[in-house]
């Protein structure tokens, strides 16, 4: 089977009616980014950050993986499907994709402060002052924050480097270390970029689908398995 690597962003999850990262319920125009998702917004507001937290992952739990999601974990019977994700939501686990590289951790997952090897699933959306690992420190979100290294990312480029196909969703590669990860791909790896917006990308052998998500999963789907079945 051939490995197809996808990397997606946010506006893969967009389409569950999950908000943003930068619209989540109005702090972003409240607050500077540094205030709610760095290290020193850690150490200045714990609370603030607890607060943002909780909200995103009580949203997390009223929405539901959309089409491109589901249509990522068909391809699996057809595809070695590796999914490198940009988003701390579990909507990729929840359609059933087996595969999956959180660059930016996630969500319902909590980590010690004393020892990032603690990682613990949180039971529930609320993560509060005074949850302590077993060490007896306050347990903190296990998304990797402004300013903080992404150790992922290591994983992540072998997993480029062997691409067979390279699909692009809901990201505009923008965001660094993460867009930086096409420039392993092979020369000859077709790259297929799935954005409903015009989208100026320079990459070789890139083949534009202007749509949504769900929508541009499909067409994704249709166009992969007409090539396979033309072999």
């Amino acid at each position: 089977m051939k490995n197809l690597v996808v990397l997606t962003g946010a506006g893969m999850s967009a389409e569950s009616g999950l908000k943003t990262f930068r619209d989540m319920g109005g702090l972003w125009e409240e607050y500077d980014v540094t205030e709610v998702a760095s290290p020193v917004a850690w150490d200045n507001n714990r609370a603030l950050v607890l607060r943002f937290y909780n909200e995103r992952r009580k949203q997390l739990y009223e929405v539901e993986p959309n089409n491109g999601h589901l249509g990522l974990a068909m391809l699996e019977k057809y595809f070695k499907v590796q999914i490198i994700t940009q988003n701390v939501d579990d909507l990729h686990e929840r359609a059933g994709s087996t595969n999956i590289l959180h660059l930016h951790g996630e969500l319902k997952k909590v980590r010690s402060t004393f020892d990032p090897l603690l990682v613990y699933e949180l039971d529930g959306w609320e993560l509060k002052e005074g949850d302590n690992c077993e060490k007896g420190s306050q347990l903190r979100p296990h998304i990797v924050w402004f300013g903080e290294a992404v150790p992922a990312i290591e994983e992540a480029v072998p997993i480029v480097q062997n691409a067979d196909l390279f699909v692009i969703v809901g990201t505009s590669l923008n965001v660094y270390p993460a867009a930086g990860l096409v420039d392993y791909l092979s020369g000859e790896v077709p790259v297929y970029l799935i954005d409903p917006n015009p989208v100026n990308a320079s990459l070789p052998n890139l083949k534009l689908i202007q749509e949504g998500a769900g929508k541009g999963v499909e067409v994704l789907a249709q166009l992969l398995l007409e090539n396979d079945n033309k072999k």
